[in-house]
């Protein structure tokens, strides 16, 4: 397939009206979209937020975000989407809050773009448990809103497309996360289309060699094979054309990556890869999609064993299509795939698919099509992200078996599923109870190994006791391992604490680290905020019954150990700042650390004061942007590796004789006169009043925020005071907290 590698950017304004434009036009082409405002006004305000901040091809930032909330418009979602698109690194990359873009676009928007923001938010130790942990809450935030995670595979895609500009460490680095991550969520969505670009676009930083020796065979073999391609796509649209069947052919050739894994995977050459050259038949209706294929496989033999219908028992991922492969007149083997219009757009686009059908996902039966998010999630509850990880490999990356109830309902389950694993696909109490499994009317070892195609029958009994510990070695899906979990969690609490206290302690002898060290609060409280467990015998039953590892924990409290140690040394390192020491000039009031007649700004987020303890953070291109200490955006970034490093040390300067900017939030119940009031206590206390606004919450309730210029901390504070002794006034307090 042609991978869409960006060509030379347009730089300046002119890229980003281009950008825009490309962005027009496909909601125009893609979208039931008509009126435009709402997303003019987007980007208006985006590109007002990141002004000139640059990408590394040098071109606006602005472009980025336009250029996925085009891929985003090519899927066919809805406006919010294309607007959250458009925004989606406001909250992260600029002042601008969740509040500013409810309060202009609505809380569905800000929360999208919240929830795309929290990805890059997370907290780790190492690269691998980034990983992990972001693709935890990748399907948190999925759970939540399936729109954040298609904007994040747009945001991904994007950046793959314009990879060449950055670092080879970089580039592999992106590259790997994307093959190992960000395609396989695409595929597990169905979206076939941008899961083969993703995957072909990681090959060529990952092993570019093999990317080009597969290129170069395909362009030596391509003139070739071009007329037999051709002459193979007349022939069948003249028998449809002879059968009356209304459809349209297309030809393609296999993609680079789906080649290479056969290729390097199966130890083939690219002559013994059978499907490299293939055709698709989109059709009306189901029906016609048999008749098609009795036409092919008259006009070509049939390959045995190579036939597949995907229609009668669709992928995981809500794929439908009937897969062939023949013999052409001419000796060279190819696929033909055969599918209804709305099959094909399921296909290239999955989940997104349904906003063009549906406008969204809604109903039992979508519900029932993304059960596997909810069973993914249930999965990790117990576990640590390591584990989901594995067994998200498995439930996620690996191929299918499809087995049959006795009534011939079937059952997808993953490649290597036990007769446990359908036991728990039916129900807990079955899988529980199962005393005796069946394949094919044989009875069969728990162990044995499922086949598609089997016919499988489990027999309970109400005197089994339960599952064996054992079973959790030989389950494949997270499904069945959760249910087992559960089980032990439920029925032996008791006796899960103390083997796995006794666990805990002998590998805490093991690694020679005193048991002294689990008493210590700060300590072992960030393991258990790291593990999501409230409490030491929550961590000690879940080490017992199977949810955590008595190794993985100890190894973190080491982990912790060692950071202790090495804030302290740092500590210890880090000389005493006096600010104005060396001389340097305050800018609006602020010195900072280092940097002499830097460009300062107050963040809107917070909004400091002088008396506020206070932290800059080196922007891109806006200089340092100052906030409070107890600011929500400080208090997360700096938890996060990529940008902890961007805060420095500011002060306020001795002598000021400016007036500063900062915001009140009113909470009281509403009733007439309310803002007249407030604005008479602000008037007598000769307070500069820049920005008023109310708002009815319901329940008679009203919320009136205010944007106001104080000399200091001390002069704010009194005016809240004031503002607390207006009748009906709940609560007053500063934006920010």
């Amino acid at each position: 397939m042609d991978i869409k590698k960006s060509s030379e950017p347009i730089l300046g304004i002119e890229g980003a009206e281009a950008a825009y434009a490309e962005l027009i036009e496909a909601i125009k082409r893609h979208t039931q979209i008509k009126d435009l405002k709402k997303v003019k006004a987007a980007y208006d305000f985006a590109f007002q937020s990141h002004g000139q901040q640059l990408r590394k091809d040098g071109s606006l930032y602005i472009t980025h975000p336009l250029k996925v909330a085009a891929i985003v418009a090519e899927m066919g979602l809805d406006e919010d989407s294309i607007i959250a698109a458009i925004l989606h690194d406001v909250i992260e990359d600029t002042p601008s809050t969740h509040e500013d873009i409810a309060k202009a676009f609505g809380e569905s928007v800000a929360d999208i773009v919240e929830g795309v923001t929290k990805l890059t938010r997370v907290t780790y130790t190492t690269k691998e448990e980034e990983q992990m942990e972001n693709l935890r809450k990748m399907f948190l935030a999925m759970a939540k809103d399936i729109r954040v995670i298609l904007i994040k595979i747009a945001d991904r895609l994007h950046n793959m497309r314009t990879m060449d500009y950055q670092s080879g460490a970089k580039q592999r680095e992106k590259s790997l996360e994307t093959m190992e991550i960000y395609a396989p969520i695409a595929h597990r969505l169905g979206m076939q289309k941008i899961k083969l670009e993703l995957e072909d676009l990681a090959l060529v930083y990952l092993d570019p060699v093999g990317y080009e020796e597969i290129q170069n065979a395909l362009a030596e073999r391509g003139g070739k094979y071009e007329g037999f391609m051709e002459r193979t796509e007349a022939a069948i649209k003249n028998r449809m054309e002879e059968a009356h069947i209304n459809c349209v052919v297309q030809k393609r050739i296999k993609d680079i990556y789906s080649i290479y894994r056969k290729m390097y995977g199966q130890n083939k050459e690219l002559s013994e890869v059978m499907d490299v050259y293939a055709f698709r038949v989109i059709v009306d209706d189901i029906a016609e999609c048999y008749n098609v294929l009795g036409c092919i496989h008259d006009m070509y033999k049939p390959i045995p064993g190579r036939f597949k219908d995907y229609i009668g028992t669709p992928k995981p991922n809500m794929y439908q299509s009937l897969h062939t492969t023949v013999i052409g007149t001419e000796g060279i083997p190819f696929e033909v795939q055969i599918r209804t219009w709305e099959m094909h757009e399921t296909a290239e686009y999955g989940i997104a698919a349904h906003w063009k059908y549906k406008e969204g996902i809604s109903g039992k039966s979508d519900e029932e099509k993304f059960a596997w998010i909810r069973n993914l999630l249930e999965s990790q509850q117990d576990s640590d992200a390591q584990d989901f990880f594995s067994t998200l490999k498995v439930d996620m990356f690996s191929d299918e078996v499809y087995v049959f109830t006795p009534n011939g309902d079937v059952k997808n389950l993953p490649a290597g599923a036990t007769p446990i694993d359908f036991a728990y696909s039916i129900h807990s109490a079955v899988g529980n109870h199962m005393s005796i499994a069946k394949v094919n009317g044989r009875i069969v070892p728990f162990s044995h190994q499922l086949q598609s195609g089997d016919i499988v029958e489990v027999i309970t009994s109400t005197s089994a006791k339960g599952p064996s510990r054992d079973w959790l070695n030989l389950v494949k899906s997270s499904e069945a391992r959760n249910k087992i979990r559960q089980w032990f969690k439920k029925e032996r609490r008791e006796e899960n604490i103390t083997n796995g206290k006794a666990a805990f302690e002998a590998e805490m002898r093991r690694m020679a680290i005193p048991l002294s060290v689990a008493q210590d609060p700060d300590v072992i409280n960030v393991i258990l905020k790291r593990f999501s467990y409230a409490s030491v015998d929550d961590m000690y039953a879940a080490i017992g019954y199977g949810g955590l590892s008595a190794q993985k924990t100890v190894n973190r409290i080491q982990d912790e150990l060692r950071t202790i140690e090495k804030n302290a040394a740092e500590a210890e390192k880090k000389p005493e700042w006096i600010p104005g020491a060396s001389g340097q000039k305050p800018v609006h009031g602020i010195i900072v650390e280092g940097i002499d007649n830097c460009l300062v700004k107050f963040s809107h987020c917070c909004m400091p004061v002088p008396g506020d303890e206070i932290v800059g953070f080196i922007t891109r291109g806006f200089g340092v942007s100052i906030h409070r200490t107890d600011c929500r955006n400080y208090q997360s970034s700096i938890l996060n590796e990529e940008t902890k490093n961007r805060w420095i040390r500011v002060a306020w300067a001795g002598d000021r004789d400016e007036r500063y900017g900062t915001g009140i939030a009113i909470t009281a119940n509403d009733r007439d006169g309310l803002v007249m009031d407030i604005a008479t206590v602000l008037t007598a206390l000769k307070v500069k009043v820049t920005g008023l606004t109310a708002r009815d919450m319901g329940g008679g309730v009203a919320t009136v925020y205010i944007t106001i210029d104080v000399m200091d901390k001390a002069e704010l504070s009194v005016a809240m005071t004031k503002l607390m002794g207006v009748r009906s006034v709940k609560e007053v307090r500063r934006q920010g907290t």
